[in-house]
Order: C-alpha cells, then structure tokens, then sequence
C-alpha cells in the first residue's frame, strides 16, 4: 500500500468502512507493505519500549494481534504464553497460518474470555485503539487481567495527525478503503490509565521531518509531506500498574 493511501485527506470516492470488515479484506496483502511509512515507525515505537520490558516464562497478550506482526520479536524474548485477540476473522486465520497453534481468537468487544484476574504480565496493543469509539471499557478489561507490575504497551496514529485529516486507508479491487478512526488525545489515555492506577513508564513519539521524506518523495506525495510537515504522526506509551500493597 503507498504513502499516499496511509496519510492523505479522505476524497468523495472513499467510503468508511467498520475496522473488522476493512481489516478482513486487508488481511490477504497486509503482510505485504515494503516501504509503508506507519508500520515501520510503529517497529521503532515498538522496539523502544519493548526493550524496557521483561517477559521470558511470563504471560503475553496481544490486542488488535492482527497477523501478529510483532510476534517474532515477542516470541524472541521466551514467554511462557503468547495469546491474541483481533476483531478480523481474516487476520486472525493468517496469524495462524504463520504460527501455527497460535493461541489467537476473534473478538468483537472488549471482553477478554478465558483470561483470569492479575494473569497477564505484558498486553501490547498496537495501532488499534483509535479504532474504538469508546476504549474505557477495554481499558478496565486490561487493567482485570494485567498482574500488579505488569505493563501496558501501546501504540497508535497520534491523535494531532488524524485530527489534521490523516486516514487509515489501503486499496482493494481497485477501490480506496478508508478505515473508521476515534480521535483520542494522548491526555485522554493518561487520564483514563491515571485513574485505574497505571503509571507513565515511558513515552516517545514521530513527527513527519526530513528522516522520513524519502517515502513521500517515493510516491510522489512531497505535498502531503509539506502539510503535514512537523506534525506527531505515531506515538507510543509504556503503563505499568503498580504493585500489591505489601
């Protein structure tokens, strides 16, 4: 998919489409981006706060796993268990297709069955939460699960850039498909992770500058680059909830 697919202003062709159903029919290429400007930063987003984390013989879970992008590398480090949630039934089957006995399931809410209280010691979620309307619920479903010092990575197109009219968006079929998107400031999520008793372990975020103009200039997008020039484009967020009381 190209650059200007990923970040452009939505046009009177493109229609909105639900996450699950867009990301069913993105599944079959979605594996298959060289060059596409947000997963590599998410990878760098990614890698920068993984490296805080410590999870060999410890419990992983994955919201939004899609086709379990960053499991190599979450694999990579032992855990004792890997599991994946995704709305797309199409992302969760080629998950399983490269990991084969994955434990990954569909699921369509914020529920998280079969996970018991305080059990899961790392949740990442990547590039997901701006696909949910309304993410307090599913925030107190991570906080449920997560163990008292386990931590919360997340990552997700930063709210400035979608408020200037940055889109989600891949071809298919010859049709653009603009994927429906929240606006939920970065403060929101602070607060929202404040008040269930996670703390702020590290925050980092990319600004559209000169490191990445070689992807606009490689669709011959340079006017997008110019707009959106400066702006925070991805951000990520490392919570840990506190320990137990002693």
């Amino acid at each position: 998919m190209g650059l200007v697919n990923l970040i452009k202003k939505v046009l009177g062709r493109e229609k909105w489409t639900a996450s699950s159903k867009a990301y069913d029919l993105w599944s079959a290429s979605y594996d298959r981006q060289p060059g596409n400007l947000m997963l590599d930063l998410d990878e760098q987003v990614f890698e920068e706060l993984f490296t805080e984390v410590e999870i060999q013989n410890l419990v992983v879970l994955d919201v939004g796993c899609g086709t379990g992008r960053h499991w190599p590398r979450l694999l990579q480090k032992k855990p004792a268990r890997l599991l994946g949630f995704d709305s797309s039934p199409g992302m969760i089957s080629r998950l399983k297709e490269k990991f084969p006995g994955a434990e990954a399931f569909v699921s369509s809410d914020h529920h998280l069955p079969g996970l018991a209280d305080s059990t899961v010691h790392l949740l990442v979620s990547t590039l997901t939460i701006a696909h949910i309307e309304s993410p307090e619920d599913y925030f107190r479903e991570w906080f449920r699960v997560l163990a008292p010092g386990g931590f919360i990575l997340l990552t997700d197109y930063h709210p400035a850039a979608l408020e200037k009219g940055a889109k989600r968006t891949f071809q298919h079929q010859d049709q653009t498909i603009a994927i429906r998107n929240f606006v939920h400031p970065v403060n929101k999520i602070r607060e929202m992770a404040r008040q269930l008793g996670l703390d702020e372990w590290r925050f980092t975020e990319r600004i559209i500058d000169e490191r990445v103009k070689r992807y606009y200039e490689e669709q011959n997008a340079l006017h997008l680059y110019n707009s959106f020039s400066s702006v925070p484009i991805i951000y990520g967020i490392l919570l840990k909830k506190q320990d137990a009381t002693p």
